[in-house]
């Protein structure tokens, strides 16, 4: 029976990794960070590979970024919701949900 999440059955191919995007053809991009990253810019850079990708002028892109601790808040984020405000800084996000605290490390997929 195939999933209906990713549309493999109980074939030998379930394990094969699969690309998308403009050219399915072409492998995930790995990049990893030389040094920290501040959260700001890593979302830029990663927002200017989104536009590549989907303009076909860059691949997909697993990135091993390190940023600095600091906590995002999403469109349903109340100021008043964070106890230690004044830990790490807020990045604003236009993601929903809530508040969010973001480690030292992350692993991105663009």
């Amino acid at each position: 029976m195939a999933s209906p999440r990713n549309g493999h059955g109980n074939d030998k191919n379930r394990h094969a990794p699969r690309h998308v995007g403009p050219d399915a053809g072409e492998p995930v991009a790995w990049t990893t960070a030389e040094a920290p990253v501040p959260y700001p810019d890593a979302v830029a850079t990663m927002e200017a590979r989104v536009a590549g990708i989907l303009s076909g002028s860059e691949p997909e892109q697993a990135w091993l970024v390190e940023h600095p601790a600091l906590y995002t808040a999403g469109t349903s984020a109340r100021d008043d919701d964070l106890l230690a405000a004044d830990r790490f800084p807020v990045f604003r996000s236009g993601r929903g949900g809530n508040t969010r605290i973001m480690g030292l490390a992350s692993a991105w997929l663009t």
